[in-house]
């Protein structure tokens, strides 16, 4: 099963999920305000995705927790993901373990669609 993590009010996995009807894909989303992931889940995705492709640091909640100001180091950076999931960039999708961050209909075609 493919499973969909995010926020259902951001833009980015709104278009996921809307690719993911249109094309018929079952998945499950997770809502990051509603279910927190925590560092092994973390962890996990770290295995196919890059710390700074992972970590949101435009968001809303970045600037809030004057984060630029830190000067935040790669394992500073897995710590804040640990405890804060708005600090994710979103969606992140999970399938056949591998993890993908964003979207990008290419690759979701290319991965999800048969």
């Amino acid at each position: 099963m493919i499973k969909v993590y995010g926020i259902p009010t951001c833009d980015t996995v709104r278009k996921a999920r809307k690719f993911f009807k249109e094309n018929d894909v079952l998945v499950e989303f997770i809502d990051f305000k509603k279910t927190s992931v925590g560092c092994e889940k973390v962890h996990s995705w770290l295995k196919h995705i890059d710390v700074d492709k992972l970590f949101n640091n435009r968001g809303l909640t970045y600037r809030n927790l004057k984060l630029k100001e830190l000067s935040l180091n790669d394992d500073a950076k897995i710590e804040w993901l640990c405890k804060e999931n708005m600090l994710f960039k979103r969606p992140i999708v999970e399938f056949n373990d591998e993890a993908f961050v964003g979207f990008d209909e290419a690759i979701y075609k290319m991965n999800f669609v048969k």
